[in-house]
């Protein structure tokens, strides 16, 4: 009963679970996955056909049970994202101080992740077609088998087809919006339903908050058994991909994995200029106390599976009070897929050119907008990057059965789009906090018991 004496309640931050997360920082898991991700090349490339110890049918055998762990930690992550979304964007509103403020910063912050994703697939399309990763790599496209079975990809929908489009958006059943994966109408469900709390009174709003914040450590604890897969997970998908399409393959792909890393760092480079002209923050400063968590995001390529921490840095490191950490870094962990929008732009270049296709000017600001609208709805997970890209890919006529070229450099990409996503949910923290006004004096400062 101490936690709620005023005509408010508050519930406990996101941040008490980071205690979940300590040990893998303290346990350097970032060096663990960078050595398991060697071990993987060496691995494969003696099983694959650029070696040759085996026979091929032996060593995709034996790469496909080397890739068991990275399956099952791909599986519980993704199993587990839904229910740890909508506790945390559920209760992160809950904690808004008033639904005024609520209004005003969730406009700016979508208003900036939107703006931001714009310009990451925009830098994306620049890099790639400045470095021009493709221009020699045509005969690469020969290698892909026409019959590849890739995701199939959405079109977009017409303007007659518009309205009802946007009314699909709010999920009917929530459910199946749950069971089908569709993070947009989840993230909206959770949105309307924390409105929802702020607006009834605390003692009725208390038994639900309470739920979700058992649902929080649920989550967490299952998110702590998968990360000690991470280091095997990411030995047995890089052994299995080796050992298919072989050393050489990989080493030939170089050029595309530098342009999408030279675009990240310009990308990383824009955030810490508008962290420096808008919240007076040093850049360098800033990188020194997010370090932990930007390891932690490049070690499991997943930023929901960070968000304790992510809200740990804000608020001790960062100065940003529970009310804006809670609000921005949930959200921002569902529709801030920045990195992600880059990488998708530079891929769709790098096809494009494999393949001899020249991208209009149309083309690309249709790239631009399906990475922003792709992005918003993707869910916080490993691996998902790929599934987005064959959506963009066949909007604008290339063969998504290209994929499977990029498919083998796709895991060391994803952990560095992964650090760039949650560097763009710390940097939209610190704006926030800055123009979200005041702190109220009936807000507690923390709440760690």
């Amino acid at each position: 009963m101490t936690d709620i004496e005023n005509s408010s309640y508050y519930p406990r931050p996101l941040r008490h679970l980071s205690s979940y997360l300590s040990g893998l920082v303290q346990g350097r898991l970032w060096l663990k996955v960078l050595v398991g991700m060697f071990l993987g090349l060496v691995t494969g490339t003696l099983l694959g056909p650029s070696v040759g110890l085996v026979e091929p049918a032996t060593g995709t055998l034996i790469g496909n049970w080397l890739a068991f762990p990275g399956q099952l930690f791909l599986a519980t992550i993704q199993m587990i994202v839904i229910p740890l979304v909508i506790a945390s964007v559920v209760r992160g509103l809950a904690a808004s101080e008033d639904l005024d403020q609520l209004r005003k910063m969730g406009l700016r912050v979508t208003a900036f992740f939107i703006i931001t994703t714009a310009v990451a697939a925009s830098i994306g399309l620049w890099v790639g077609s400045l470095m021009n990763p493709g221009g020699m790599m045509t005969s690469l496209a020969n290698t892909v088998e026409s019959g590849e079975n890739m995701t199939t990809a959405a079109t977009m929908p017409s303007v007659d087809e518009l309205p009802g489009t946007l009314i699909g958006l709010l999920p009917g059943n929530p459910l199946d919006a749950m069971v089908e994966g569709q993070m947009l109408q989840v993230v909206i469900f959770s949105i309307i339903v924390g409105i929802a709390l702020v607006s009834m009174a605390p003692e009725k709003s208390r038994p639900l908050l309470d739920l979700l914040d058992s649902l929080q450590q649920v989550c967490m604890t299952v998110v702590r058994w998968a990360m000690r897969l991470a280091p095997y997970a990411v030995f047995g998908l890089m052994a299995q991909l080796t050992t298919t399409i072989g050393f050489q393959a990989m080493v030939g792909m170089a050029s595309y994995v530098a342009t999408v890393l030279v675009g990240l760092l310009l990308l990383l480079g824009v955030y810490m200029l508008i962290l420096k002209l808008l919240a007076g923050q040093p850049p360098i400063q800033f990188i020194k106390d997010s370090r932990d968590v930007l390891l932690l995001a490049f070690s499991t390529s997943s930023s929901a599976a960070v968000m304790p921490l992510s809200i740990r840095t804000a608020e001790d490191k960062l100065g940003v009070r529970p009310s804006v950490s809670q609000f921005v870094i949930p959200l921002g962990a569902t529709i801030n897929m920045n990195g992600t929008a880059l990488y998708q732009a530079v891929a769709t270049v790098f096809l494009a050119q494999v393949y001899g296709i020249d991208l209009s000017m149309g083309s690309m600001a249709l790239v631009v907008a399906m990475a922003v609208g792709a992005s918003i709805g993707s869910p916080a997970t490993p691996g998902v990057g790929i599934v987005i890209l064959a959506m963009v890919l066949q909007t604008v006529g290339i063969p998504p059965a290209g994929i499977a070229l990029i498919m083998g450099v796709d895991r060391i990409l994803d952990m560095c789009r992964t650090a760039i996503n949650v560097t763009g949910d710390l940097v939209t923290c610190r704006l926030m906090e800055n123009w979200s006004g005041k702190r109220l004096p009936s807000e507690p400062e923390s709440q760690e018991q």
